[in-house]
């Protein structure tokens, strides 16, 4: 598994939220985390709309968590993010291979992503705000 700039980025924008209550402006984000402002926008609309952050128009406008930094695990946000968090493209859930009932090696990558997902949900936006 390769974690892509996009669930790198997701991760940075959601740590540095979660150093607040308060709206942060995405322009401000972007420039702190030294995020292209276009890729930060759309990473914010899949965090929005998975229900993550929340934002607001106007002059105090900005984005902030929908819940507390311990409530969000790093597995479920690079869930958002990423296009899978498979080891191989046979893991996944072995629908895609027509060989995962047969295969001798489907259940080592499946259990490598499920070592990897259980390493990752147990790491929440705290734990990144404490390192």
């Amino acid at each position: 598994m390769i974690v892509s700039t996009r669930g790198r980025y997701a991760l940075r924008i959601m740590a540095e939220l979660a150093g607040s209550d308060e709206f942060r402006s995405l322009k401000i984000l972007a420039q702190r985390q030294n995020i292209p402002h276009k890729y930060a926008e759309s990473i914010m609309t899949a965090l929005v709309k998975a229900g993550f952050a929340e934002g607001s128009r106007g002059k105090n406008g900005g984005y902030r968590l929908s819940r507390a930094p311990e409530k969000y695990t790093l597995a479920e946000i690079l869930q958002v993010t990423e296009t899978s968090l498979s080891s191989s493209a046979c893991s996944g859930d072995g629908n895609g291979c027509p060989r995962a009932a047969d295969c001798p090696t489907f259940p080592i990558w499946k259990a490598l992503d499920e070592t990897v997902f259980g390493f990752l949900s147990q790491y929440t936006l705290l734990d990144l705000l404490k390192s």
